[in-house]
């Protein structure tokens, strides 16, 4: 969900340790950086005229990615994947489901109703810049939800499952998205829990779905991704940092608003590394000890690169941080899921 879900604050809004100015125009790229960030939807994106390439945009690709890798973690844990034609079509008609569609619905939603924040943050935008009208917008939004909840139901009948589990995991989840946006729950004005509950649906949401079509989600798996939940949580955080401004103006409790630029980045690393250490300790209570011992190591990298960018530079760095560690999040998630399924769990 956008940029993902979701205390009370030691630090006013009005504090802030440091002066953001809003963006007021997309950022000149004669390379056409700032077309490619269009079409992913990063910010920094050029203002598009093209329908079909402002719908794209609204939907950004760019957030897809880490649903689709927990679709594969969660079939991962099953133990029951197997290398066949039909398991890997399977796996990418889940993977349309966790990213284009429901990931794509959650960003339309998003964005409808965060457009006087981006007028603020981002007046290029597609909604704020009037480059798609809000009844479009409204009109996507249907479409990608109840496509998304019809694929949902055709996995579960290829599952054979009696109990829809996971139509049930695409109609909990568009829930989430929308009371994570809009009023009067609106989850991402509450900054822990709006951003717990994003960080939820980038690790737990999609883990589940690739684990309940291949095998039969249990108690466990749900509690230990929703545990695993928490490291999602400091990725989350991430993402606030380029919205100060405009959650400031607006009253929207974000980390870096309520405590801070360096407290909030304190907080988002913290987060990320602790719960992946806990569920390496987990792997070694089960006696999956090399795949603790991998899942360690890749957590080092990460606490090298969050010391070499993001705590020194938050505001700057995010992006840099992000690309260069996440990917290392990412291949432990697989590694804990490998674990998972190898120990039976």
């Amino acid at each position: 969900m956008s940029d993902s879900p979701s205390s009370q604050l030691p630090t006013d809004a009005t504090t802030a340790e440091v002066d953001v100015q809003p963006n007021t125009a997309a950022p000149l790229d004669a390379s056409g950086n700032a077309k490619m960030r269009q079409m992913l939807g990063m910010k920094g994106a050029a203002k598009e005229t093209n329908i079909w390439k402002i719908r794209l945009q609204l939907m950004k690709p760019i957030t897809w990615i880490p649903l689709m890798w927990g679709v594969i973690c969660g079939a991962a844990s099953s133990g029951n994947y197997t290398w066949t034609l039909e398991n890997v079509l399977i796996s990418a008609a889940c993977m349309l489901l966790s990213g284009p569609l429901m990931t794509g619905y959650t960003q339309v939603v998003n964005e409808y109703y965060d457009r006087e924040i981006d007028a603020i943050n981002e007046p290029y935008r597609p909604i704020p810049s009037g480059a798609i009208s809000l009844p479009q917008v409204i009109a996507q939004v249907w479409v990608l939800l109840l496509a998304g909840i019809g694929l949902a139901f055709v996995l579960d009948q290829w599952a054979g499952h009696e109990f829809p589990t996971i139509t049930c995991i695409a109609i909990g989840g568009a829930f989430l998205a929308y009371i994570y946006s809009a009023p009067p729950l609106k989850l991402k004005q509450n900054g822990w829990l709006g951003t717990y509950a994003l960080g939820s649906s980038y690790i737990a949401l999609p883990w589940w779905t690739g684990h309940a079509l291949f095998g039969d989600l249990n108690l466990t798996i749900v509690v230990l991704t929703l545990f695993y939940s928490f490291s999602g949580l400091g990725i989350a955080i991430v993402n606030d940092f380029k919205s100060i401004e405009g959650d400031r103006q607006l009253g929207l409790k974000s980390m870096p608003v309520m405590f801070g630029v360096t407290t909030a980045a304190w907080i988002c690393v913290l987060m990320i590394d602790i719960f992946q250490g806990a569920i390496a300790g987990y792997l070694v209570y089960i006696h999956q000890n090399l795949y603790a011992t991998i899942l360690v190591l890749l957590v080092i990298p990460q606490i090298v690169f969050q010391d070499m960018y993001f705590l020194r530079d938050p505001l700057k760095n995010d992006v840099k941080y992000q690309a260069s560690a996440q990917p290392f999040l990412v291949l432990g998630m697989l590694v804990a899921g490998l674990a998972l399924g190898h120990a039976g769990v």
